[in-house]
């Protein structure tokens, strides 16, 4: 999920294992632990030349099950070596802070795995992308709460009851969110398919996750033989089938016959894509997993991917979000939202 959110759950994770001893500073250790896997945005573009590499570096290996141990053993001795000197000799020990940094690590893939971008946990032994798309990547209504219990908290002495009590809300709170939107899930899974079934669509796959910060909000998307069919849903809709249907041809101005490049982009998109030719040798990559936005001149993709020949390869300009008009955007969203 979204950094904020991260950290919030990295904090709650170092106000469980070591509040009681360090009181608000594990919080901030166990925010900084929460902060980690994500740091393979940086390492990736140190490591790699083509933004395409770099990219997809990111949710690999450094949000795995595997680096999770390895740095939270690695952390633990190398934090627990510089805090436990002067006064605060032998306060904490190894294993305190081995676990601190083992559950801020290991829960950031965990709530990755929600959302759908895709989480590589049990890499290097597998690609296998992760995600459950029941949550999306920003979402106020789990982070909100979750962060106003910890901001609370720290206002406790750290031996306080009510410490703990903030912490099992906050915790409580974000988990009762998550199953709600799990079932949320599962209930929409079943709304799309009756409407693919309503409207006589012969479809080989589909795929449903919610609109960005919200969870009433869901898009849908089917592929066909010849191309995509995509639809939203609101959970406030009059009618319990998905509307606003648009179909998107199939694409493919480049394959992945012809670039491993357009290959390993469309294992990162579930192979819900398109390629677009744009201009000579430059091209656009539409990862279509993520749901349509509403502009002034139709629904568009918004992850979107400008690629460009580079040598024998591919490479891409940094991305950046297309959104025209993002107040129109966003008002379109809030009032599909409030369903019809």
């Amino acid at each position: 999920m979204d950094s904020l959110t991260q950290i919030v759950l990295g904090a709650a994770c170092g106000e469980a294992v070591l509040g009681k001893k360090i009181g608000n500073k594990a919080l901030l250790f166990g925010a900084i632990g929460g902060t980690i896997p994500d740091l393979d945005v940086f390492v990736g573009s140190l490591l790699y030349g083509n933004e395409i590499d770099a990219m997809l570096f990111h949710r690999g290996f450094m949000h795995s099950v595997l680096f999770s141990v390895l740095a939270a053993f690695l952390l633990g001795w190398l934090v627990h070596k510089l805090y436990d000197s002067g006064k605060r000799l032998h306060t904490t020990t190894q294993k305190d802070w081995t676990k601190l940094f083992f559950w801020s690590l290991f829960t950031h893939p965990i709530l990755d795995c929600f959302t759908p971008y895709g989480t590589q946990l049990f890499a290097p032994f597998s690609s296998y992308r992760v995600a459950f798309n029941n949550i999306a990547v920003a979402d106020p209504l789990y982070t909100a709460p979750f962060l106003i219990c910890l901001i609370i908290l720290m206002f406790f002495k750290r031996k306080s009851n009510r410490r703990r009590l903030w912490l099992k809300l906050g915790i409580g709170i974000s988990s009762f969110y998550m199953l709600l939107t799990i079932f949320n899930k599962i209930y929409v899974d079943n709304v799309f398919e009756n409407s693919l079934s309503d409207k006589g669509i012969s479809y080989s796959r589909y795929s449903a996750q919610p609109a960005i910060l919200n969870n009433v909000l869901w898009y849908g998307i089917a592929e066909t033989e010849e191309a995509y069919q995509v639809g939203f849903y609101s959970l406030f809709d009059s009618s319990n089938r998905f509307s606003d249907w648009q179909t998107i041809p199939k694409t493919r101005a480049l394959t992945k016959a012809e670039y491993n490049d357009i290959r390993d982009l469309a294992w990162f998109s579930n192979d819900y894509f398109n390629v677009e030719l744009t201009a000579e040798d430059n091209y656009l990559y539409k990862d279509l997993r993520y749901p349509l936005v509403e502009t002034r001149n139709g629904y568009k993709a918004v992850f979107n991917l400008r690629l460009f020949k580079d040598g024998d390869r591919l490479n891409m300009k940094p991305f950046t979000p297309e959104m025209e008009d993002f107040e129109y955007t966003m008002d379109a969203l809030w009032r599909r939202l409030k369903g019809r």
